[in-house]
């Protein structure tokens, strides 16, 4: 094993060149590092919450808001089915989580409540039925509709995975590197952005739920009728943020949803003031263009969040599925709506729950103190190989140091977040790294005392000691890849940094070390081990 091979050499050589290239960032003035062409590596470690600082938010999903809007929606469904199939009724409306309506014609109970079980509601995996809604026939005509059991927990748990997505997204368009956004409990997110030290940044991106509908303005509503309260049953009132009216009275019915967009950015109108552009994907782009072929002469609204930010009139058709959406915008608010609306929206409001700001002095007193204990462990190791083995325990702090470079090289290449676990990690890995190296020189006492030559003595300790070596640290891959798996936050970057170093060990304890001896061996040909 110890035969100095080209490619043990060449392999030893470029790990050292890729550590040394790829960990410098992380020590270079920032304005020199600038200075470099493109094609040097500029990438830098990333520090974690707890290390350069940051906000920390936890958000609950307001389920309940959530569960409100799709009775809401379902009112307007059965509202839609019943005139679709030309069934008279009466008396519809939701009370206690229960909608009911009245069947005109007694002789189409029954048949009403056979359409409404096979056209509303959506399919539901476990539920009774294979729907997420029930219909039940009660006396005097009447139908009572209700979403099953299953389906609450099921839209609460969707609520919670897509409101992580979209915050991730809106995170990630802030420029903010590796946030950690993770649900707990059943409808709670906690969220770390590190370098973000102004929570209430975050809070305006975040918090917004930015639910965009395209809803047609209900024109037989006076202002009359406005102030005696007198709304359709399928329309509502909405807020106005335009110069224009105070309120509209819109169709409950959204024509188009923000859903159907595939793009959104700022730009200006005709008159030079700010906007945002949108397009719809095919369908979208249909829907709009059949509802404004329709409707000429007619005002549609564009809905942000219940509030109506501009209602203009339908000239022409727009088929070409893109558009623009005016109102009173600066730059930067139709830069931001931007966004939002790429991203998406919220499937329910977010409540903060919690809300905390670590400093950036915290960060660099926690770097200080990381930095500091990785450097007593690592001399204290450096301390003990090298009077424990002499030369040879020289050989293992070389590989010691390469290996740091080669895990803090990885890291910053890949852009991964370095926690204050993950130094934990990191001066773990040092530890399992000098086991290895112990293992082997140990062999090499044994067979060395046993009467072997020190080539041969050197030879045979690595080949024994490989398979507790390798069984060491398979055992400790496996524990880091079930940690980085299942678990979150300052877990996975202990894990991380366990993994990275469980393959950087390896190489390090055994090539780098090889090499070394057998270059060694090579130059002095002893006649005796210095660790006999």
């Amino acid at each position: 094993m110890l035969k100095l091979s080209r490619w043990k050499i060449i392999a030893v050589t470029l790990s050292v060149i890729f550590g040394i290239v790829f960990t410098l960032p992380n020590v270079i003035p920032q304005k020199t590092l600038d200075a470099f062409p493109s094609w040097v590596p500029h990438q830098k470690l990333n520090l974690g919450l707890d290390l350069q600082g940051g906000s920390y938010l936890l958000y609950e999903v307001d389920t309940d808001a959530l569960r409100k809007e799709r009775l809401t929606n379902l009112v307007e469904d059965v509202r839609t089915a019943l005139r679709g199939e030309q069934i008279e009724f009466g008396e519809l409306g939701e009370a206690g989580g229960v909608i009911r309506v009245r069947i005109a014609d007694a002789g189409k109970v029954n048949t009403a409540a056979a359409m409404l079980r096979r056209t509303i509601g959506a399919p539901l995996v476990g539920a009774l039925g294979g729907r997420d809604v029930s219909v039940a026939t009660r006396d005097d005509q009447r139908l009572e509709i209700t979403f099953v059991a299953e389906a609450a927990k099921a839209d609460a748990a969707k609520a919670v995975e897509q409101s992580i997505e979209t915050i991730r997204r809106r995170i990630d368009s802030l420029g903010t590197k590796e946030p950690t956004i993770t649900r707990q409990g059943t409808n709670r997110i906690m969220i770390q952005a590190a370098g973000e030290s102004d929570p209430e940044k975050l809070k305006t991106i975040i918090g917004k739920t930015a639910k965009l509908t395209f809803q047609m303005v209900d024109e037989t509503v006076t202002p009359e009728d406005i102030q005696a309260g007198r709304i359709p049953p399928g329309s509502e009132l909405l807020q106005s943020e335009d110069q224009y009216a105070p309120y509209y009275v819109v169709k409950k019915r959204a024509v188009v949803s923000g859903d159907e967009l595939t793009n959104a950015s700022q730009t200006f109108d005709q008159n030079g003031r700010p906007a945002v552009g949108f397009a719809f994907n095919g369908s979208g782009a249909r829907k709009f263009g059949d509802i404004t072929l329709r409707n000429p002469g007619k005002r549609f609204a564009i809905v942000l969040d219940k509030k109506v930010i501009s209602a203009p009139v339908i000239n022409d058709p727009i088929t070409s599925g893109s558009g623009i959406i005016t109102g009173s915008f600066t730059v930067e608010s139709a830069n931001e709506l931007s966004l939002l609306l790429r991203s998406g929206a919220l499937p329910a409001p977010l409540n903060v729950e919690d809300q905390r700001t670590v400093t950036a002095e915290l960060g660099a007193d926690a770097v200080k103190a990381g930095a500091i204990s990785l450097a007593i462990g690592a001399l204290s190791m450096f301390v003990f190989v090298i009077l424990a083995y002499g030369l040879f325990g020289g050989f293992a702090a070389i590989a010691l140091v390469v290996n740091v470079l080669l895990i803090v090289g990885i890291m910053s290449m890949t852009q991964a977040t370095l926690t204050f676990p993950g130094i934990a990690g990191l001066i773990l890995t040092l530890a399992v790294a000098v086991d290895a190296n112990v293992l082997i020189y140990e062999r090499m006492r044994d067979e060395a005392n046993a009467g072997r030559t020190p080539m041969a003595a050197a030879d045979h300790g690595y080949k024994l000691a490989l398979t507790s070596i390798l069984d060491a640290n398979i055992t400790s891959l496996i524990s880091g890849l079930i940690m980085f798996s299942f678990g979150s936050g300052p877990v996975k970057g202990f894990a991380w940094t366990l993994v990275i170093g469980v393959f950087t060990s390896l190489f390090t304890a055994i090539f780098i070390t090889q090499v070394l001896i057998g270059w060694w061996f090579k130059t002095t040909k002893p006649k005796k081990l210095p660790i006999a």
